[in-house]
């Protein structure tokens, strides 16, 4: 199994059973835990990701630069043909912009790392899940045992199930680049 990249379990906030601060104290500031599950795959989902040294060393880099956009990451897995980010979204950033700097700064890099990546790139779409609280444990074990998910399942069988369990409506002419 390749190795993922795991942020610090967050401490709750203040002191209440919820771990919410009453609004009284908030003043003028914002929050937010929206949890996001982004999947995106490699141009015509080559196995550009086959080694799993290589992988592991994306993953974290998509980690890092989530982070840098504000965007916390809980973990980073994925297959030779594409990844699962499930992170926390910022709240000054939207996904259509999180999700193109992470895959245009991930792919200047692993150009950097040597011939077999050379001609990187990511595929134009992406896949966004919004994620609750109570079930981020499970996604985030999903996330982890993707080596052992694709044994049994390809990625295009997998982003149909998806989006058939989130209720998105596709048309296969367009999800396929």
């Amino acid at each position: 199994m390749a190795p993922t990249f795991h942020e610090t379990t967050p401490k709750a906030l203040g002191n209440t059973a919820q771990g919410c601060r009453p609004a009284a104290t908030l003043g003028g500031g914002s929050l937010s835990n929206l949890i996001v599950h982004l999947i995106f795959s490699t141009k015509e989902r080559r196995p550009l990701l086959a080694d799993v040294p290589q992988r592991a060393a994306m993953h974290r880099y998509l980690g890092a630069v989530s982070t840098q956009l504000e965007c916390p990451v809980i973990c980073v897995g994925g297959a030779a043909d594409h990844v699962h980010c499930l992170a926390r979204q910022g709240r000054t950033v939207s996904v259509a912009a999180w999700v193109k700097e992470l895959k245009r700064v991930s792919s200047q890099w692993a150009k950097t790392q040597g011939a077999a990546l050379r001609e990187f790139q990511w595929q134009s779409g992406y896949g966004a899940f919004s994620v609750s609280q109570s079930l981020s444990r499970k996604v985030q074990h999903y996330v982890e045992r993707q080596e052992d998910h694709h044994r049994k399942c390809d990625f295009q069988t997998e982003l149909r199930r998806l989006l058939d369990a989130h209720g998105v409506a596709y048309d296969e002419r367009y999800v396929w680049d």
